[in-house]
């Protein structure tokens, strides 16, 4: 199987997200690349294309809350987020399987999911779920990541990978 793991981070929890998940599909047939870089139109031999980022506004970030993150000291501000990377992201050509999580506060609980909205917009585009989104947790804006959530993460990987995959 061949993954794509495409992620958007601001603090560097998400991309910690990203990478334990590509650790869990296994990392000799996964790429993991962040929504600046990664291509609009995916190659042919992709099966699994995961895509995660956080949860800003209720939503997926956009150049707003990107700015407002800045302004709280984030220092790692994409020229793009998930959100303009998915609609540059051609319809796939074929059947492939996708996933989405995103990171978000522990606390306060607040509503609202960036993976969702991705999951919305990806299958419009014609991409298969092939789970539920995700969401993993992280101590205030800038982390660290929850206790237990780098674990979780990769075990979810195991299972987008075949190892009791999610339907």
């Amino acid at each position: 199987m061949h993954a794509v793991v495409v992620f958007e981070t601001l603090w560097g929890n998400t991309e910690q997200i990203a990478r334990e998940i590509a650790e869990g599909i296994g990392v000799e047939s996964t790429e993991v690349v962040d929504a600046v870089s990664a291509p609009a139109d995916l190659e042919s031999s992709v099966d699994l294309l995961v895509v995660g980022g956080p949860t800003h506004a209720f939503s997926m970030s956009s150049e707003k809350t990107r700015e407002s993150a800045k302004q709280q000291g984030a220092q790692n501000i994409p020229l793009r987020g998930i959100r303009e990377w998915i609609t540059s992201l051609s319809s796939p050509r074929r059947d492939i399987a996708v996933a989405t999580f995103d990171t978000r506060v522990t606390t306060p609980r607040l509503p609202g999911s960036a993976a969702k909205k991705a999951m919305k917009r990806l299958v419009a585009l014609g991409f298969r779920p092939a789970a539920k989104p995700e969401s993993f947790g992280v101590h205030g804006y800038s982390g660290p990541v929850a206790d237990g959530e780098l674990e979780r993460a990769r075990r979810w990987g195991e299972q987008l990978a075949g190892n009791g995959a999610p339907r």
